[in-house]
């Protein structure tokens, strides 16, 4: 109680892993709010967790609440998993696929991700479970990041495609990317166009806490 009171003076380090995928990971106190960050950015709750919930936000919290199965790329911690859970009361069925069982263990002792008895966690590489799943989702939440870098596939237009497959007509992707540079401008840019307008609406919001962007894609019935 006294770290998480001191908290809202001065940040407390509480643990400290280094992670063979995810590097340096950083359990802290932060305004009384435990957050997991990475050695440059945060990886869940904190500033990423507000981010998500603005995207969320924009496609309804009455209409997450009502869909049967979202797919979260990328868990880290699983703040985004209890947005969805704790804010908007999600109840249907929720995958999460994180390519680092280590953070998935930090996940379940410090933020008890394990409780939640509709969410199933399987380790696995995104790309490679994108290409085996046969299911079809209502929302896929992608989130992947190596500390600050993104992995070049997600903007490949291979994956976008198989992206807007696995959706459900009515379904939505709700894709956080960040922005550091002009270059990574014209990749998001690159990455919309390759989503057909007769089938997919498309809606960014950018500069959210300074460099991330949010892609929202829908497709239609």
């Amino acid at each position: 109680m006294f770290k998480k009171l001191l908290s809202y003076f001065i940040p407390v380090n509480i643990y400290k892993r280094k992670s063979a995928l995810s590097k340096n990971l950083e359990i802290t106190w932060n305004n009384g709010q435990l957050v997991l960050d990475s050695e440059n950015t945060n990886y869940s709750y904190g500033s990423l967790q507000r981010v998500l919930r603005k995207g969320l936000k924009a496609i309804g919290f009455q209409t997450v609440a009502k869909m049967e199965h979202i797919l979260v790329l990328g868990v880290a911690g699983g703040s985004v998993i209890k947005t969805l859970v704790d804010e908007i009361a999600f109840k249907g069925k929720i995958t999460g696929v994180e390519i680092d069982a280590e953070i998935i263990e930090v996940a379940n002792t410090y933020f008890q991700l394990d409780q939640i008895p509709n969410l199933e966690i399987v380790i696995d590489d995104a790309f490679e479970f994108a290409l085996k799943t046969k299911e079809k989702y209502n929302l896929i939440i992608i989130d992947i990041f190596q500390d600050t870098l993104m992995p070049n596939f997600l903007f490949e237009k291979f994956f976008a495609n198989r992206m807007g497959t696995l959706l459900q007509a009515d379904g939505w992707l709700l894709f956080n990317t960040m922005i550091l540079d002009n270059e990574h401008e014209k990749r998001n840019a690159q990455y919309v166009s390759e989503f057909d307008p007769d089938v997919f609406s498309v809606k960014c919001l950018p500069r959210i806490e300074s460099h991330n962007e949010l892609i929202l894609i829908h497709k239609k019935l």
